[in-house]
């Protein structure tokens, strides 16, 4: 496997990285599996953040179609994601445009969304192109670059929860700044990050989100590479960012605070405290429970539960609401996957949830559809 090592902060370019938290031997993919539990692959995942930026950042990177050997399913799935792509594409529409070209659509869903304000030329550049049913959107096959060349005509480019897999998000916004004339807009979707860290969610910062890409670097990065902010809106209070900027070579550029450094390290210092913390009373609290327990989420929250020591004995299984998912195994983990619906029978159910924004989504529907007697720890 051939490591991309990062030497040099993502923002500032300098070589002040300061190690914080290596996770030894961590699953290098986030999703389910039918092959052999030895076929797994494991890393290291190491994180340094930058003494002058504050950046935190991965120190070493997987290659790409180790970490994607599939089409990228998040955002598919659940109501709080269609929430997201209803909300994404009002925000879209208000800017007007007249030609997308969207970087990374995947399943084309919110091209299919935007669709209900207007009928538009859209096109989608992904790497797996995996269409859902109503989308009319065109894909070409393949990944944004510099190399990248386009045919047809857009006056805005769109990206949704695509920045933050970015490796190079320098590099991004540059490739972006160089594709793009004056007066051509740039809107765009990601997690809200810093938000995310200090609540503690374990889908932040992992192996496909490598940098802790808070507002502070978006509006940095923005103004650097010659785009003018027009309009921020906030997703749920802890979800997303929605960005519209019009590209404008008169922009100026701006320093970054000199206290982020510090705000960054203690945020992610008291992340790795709580967890120490909660894996130590969630064991005890498995120890003396004699009900069957399981545990929500075939994903990267339970991989990380599981690397900060989780005992995983007594589990019963995983439940994920993905029907993609159900049969398989969770990668790096020797824990099969069920549908939530396999609690309809069971007599006072334990789980063990801790899915961040979604918690309250999950919960709900499994008290009232599924199962009243359930217990969660959280």
């Amino acid at each position: 496997m051939n490591i991309i090592k990062r030497n040099n902060c993502v923002i500032s370019g300098e070589s002040d990285l300061e190690p914080l938290y290596t996770f030894p031997q961590f699953p290098v993919f986030m999703g389910c599996t039918n092959q052999p539990q030895a076929a797994d692959i494991r890393a290291d995942m190491a994180w340094s953040i930058s003494r002058g930026s504050g950046m935190i950042q991965l120190n070493e990177l997987l290659p790409l179609d180790i970490l994607y050997p599939e089409s990228h399913g998040a955002g598919a799935i659940g109501a709080l994601w269609t929430k997201h792509h209803k909300s994404f594409a009002n925000f879209v529409a208000k800017a007007n445009p007249a030609a997308v070209l969207e970087i990374g659509g995947a399943h084309g869903i919110l091209a299919k969304e935007f669709s209900a304000f207007k009928e538009i030329d859209w096109t989608i550049i992904e790497p797996n192109p995996s269409p859902i049913e109503g989308c009319k959107a065109r894909f070409i096959k393949g990944f944004f670059s510099d190399k990248f060349v386009f045919d047809g005509k857009f006056d805005t480019i769109v990206h949704s929860h695509v920045f933050e897999h970015i490796y190079d998000p320098s590099q991004f916004m540059l490739h972006i700044s160089k594709f793009m004339k004056d007066g051509q807009h740039l809107i765009f979707s990601l997690p809200h990050m810093k938000i995310m860290l200090e609540r503690k969610y374990t889908n932040c910062i992992n192996f496909e989100h490598t940098t802790f890409l808070t507002e502070d670097y978006i509006e940095f990065l923005l103004a650097k590479y010659g785009f003018k902010l027009l309009a921020k809106e906030y997703f749920m209070d802890d979800h997303s960012i929605f960005y519209s900027a019009v590209r404008d070579s008169s922009v100026k550029n701006f320093e970054l605070s000199p206290n982020l450094y510090n705000q960054n390290k203690n945020i992610y210092l008291e992340y790795l405290k709580y967890h120490e913390e909660l894996i130590d009373n969630l064991n005890k609290k498995i120890a003396t429970i004699d009900q069957p327990i399981y545990l929500f989420g075939a994903h990267v929250f339970s991989q990380y539960l599981i690397a900060f020591g989780l005992d995983c004995k007594r589990i019963v299984s995983l439940l994920d609401n993905d029907p993609n998912k159900r049969g398989k195994r969770l990668y790096g983990t020797n824990l099969m996957v069920e549908s939530p619906q396999a609690l309809k029978d069971v007599t006072n159910p334990i789980i063990i949830l801790k899915a961040g924004v979604y918690n309250q989504e999950i919960k709900d529907d499994i008290l009232n559809n599924i199962n009243k007697s359930t217990t969660f720890l959280e």
